[in-house]
């Protein structure tokens, strides 16, 4: 009975291959899934900014009022965006880092 044992193709690493491609694939999953809710998350508080006016929410206030919402309701998705760019670049700097060992490994073999 011999234990088949799933080996890294790079030997003397202190990381596993798969598992790298692995969390970076995830992370650009998870990315994407980011600007899904923010976008969601944009539309919705709109559609509920937009039925307060309609309703009559807003009769009274000024205008720096509605800017000051406008302003949140807007200022939002730009955390989704910095959210998804930092996860897209942990992302390819680990295929970067996974590249620049394996071309590393390469040329010291020469």
């Amino acid at each position: 009975m011999s234990a088949s044992k799933k080996t890294s193709p790079f030997h003397g690493t202190y990381f596993d291959r798969d598992t790298v491609l692995r969390v970076a694939r995830w992370a650009e999953i998870l990315s994407w899934v980011v600007v899904v809710v923010y976008a969601l998350d944009l539309l919705v508080s709109a559609g509920v900014f937009a039925l307060q006016i309609s309703r009559g929410f807003w009769a009274g206030l000024g205008p720096s009022d509605l800017l000051t919402n406008v302003l949140l309701i807007v200022e939002r998705p730009f955390r989704g965006i910095v959210y998804f760019v930092a996860l897209q670049a942990i992302a390819k700097a680990l295929l970067i880092l996974m590249d620049m060992e394996d071309s590393l490994r390469r040329t010291a073999r020469r």
